[in-house]
């Protein structure tokens, strides 16, 4: 007979890999929208485009993934239950954004997911305040980053270009959105691919799998794979809020946007900083979308763009308490 912490292990696995799948079609916005509201890009094209390069880049660290399973709790604390819960409540939150076509942060969603195990676990005492400092500062500086790097990337851009035509400006920029395209999907792989990581590793510790929190190669893989998935599955309610509705966007926005937004996301990746890819490629947005005019915004669409983000964590926090308090009993602790 299989022990009930093996089937939980599982579980954890397979709810950790279901939310890489998840955060792949929730955010392949955050890569491919500016380069298809441009059409820069088929969506098809965009897509097959996205999801190799997020192969790609989740393989090449594990930094961020140290962060999401070492810098938020103590693993004293952590069980498989905790880890069950907190996955449950970021997927929750992640489906019901993805549904409206709201672009959230799966980064704040499995942090907030976490937190809110653990609180129904053994309390708020179990937390490592420093740890979530460092994350929740990262993830708030970054699209202020992202605003403040656009804004500038574009002025400079239209300062070069001042003199050229719209039409054959925005025609070269077009090509060379293309590349930028996909230095930003494969900047999403190195920063999302990796929470999932963080999770089953913390995971593995918890069980007596491994003796230390190292990543294996398989987990790196299988992330990898369960995101590249995701991002295949495509993401059109959320391509067409980032992408069409938020700002209207030219080839040359496009490039701003994603070389910017990639910037910051692989500075942030490198020093294990978990920013959120759809905070700073939204941010990004808006500031290059700034730099034409107040007008070129869409507010309403960033007011429902912003509530999404101020709720993220409480409310997937909130789902994890209670997937905890109704799982626990009967699963076990």
């Amino acid at each position: 007979m299989v022990e009930p912490t093996l089937i939980m292990l599982c579980l954890v696995i397979l709810a950790a890999l279901l939310f890489d799948y998840i955060n792949g079609f929730h955010d392949t916005a955050n890569a491919i929208a500016t380069c298809v509201s441009t059409r820069a890009l088929s969506v098809k094209s965009a897509i097959i485009m996205a999801a190799t390069l997020n192969f790609a880049g989740a393989m090449i660290s594990t930094k961020v993934a140290a962060t999401i399973g070492k810098g938020i709790v103590d693993g004293s604390n952590v069980t498989q239950m905790v880890v069950l819960a907190g996955v449950t409540g970021a997927i929750v939150w992640d489906l019901i954004t993805w549904y409206y076509g709201l672009p959230s942060s799966s980064s704040h969603a499995i942090i907030g997911g976490i937190i809110g195990a653990v609180f129904a676990h053994t309390g708020l005492s179990a937390l490592k305040w420093a740890g979530l400092k460092k994350i929740i500062l990262a993830l708030l500086i970054s699209p202020i980053l992202g605003t403040v790097i656009g804004f500038i990337f574009m002025l400079i851009i239209y300062r070069i270009f001042r003199n050229q035509a719209p039409s054959g400006l925005n025609k070269n920029f077009r090509r060379l959105q293309v590349v930028s395209a996909a230095f930003m999907a494969f900047s999403h792989g190195t920063a999302d691919a990796q929470k999932s990581m963080g999770v089953i590793t913390m995971a593995l510790l918890s069980y007596g799998f491994i003796s230390t929190f190292t990543v294996p190669w398989e987990v790196m893989v299988a992330c990898a794979t369960a995101m590249a998935l995701g991002t295949a599955a495509g993401g059109w309610r959320i391509i067409k809020t980032v992408g069409r509705d938020f700002v209207k966007l030219q080839p040359v926005h496009g490039f701003c946007v994603e070389t910017a937004s990639a910037g910051v996301i692989l500075g942030a990746s490198a020093f294990g900083m978990p920013t959120s890819t759809t905070h700073v490629i939204t941010s990004t947005i808006l500031g290059v979308g700034l730099s034409k005019r107040l007008t070129a915004v869409n507010w309403k669409v960033a007011q429902r763009i912003l509530v999404a983000w101020v709720l993220t964590i409480p409310a997937s926090a909130l789902v994890a308490y209670l997937t905890y308090q109704v799982l626990s009993p009967l699963l076990g602790k």
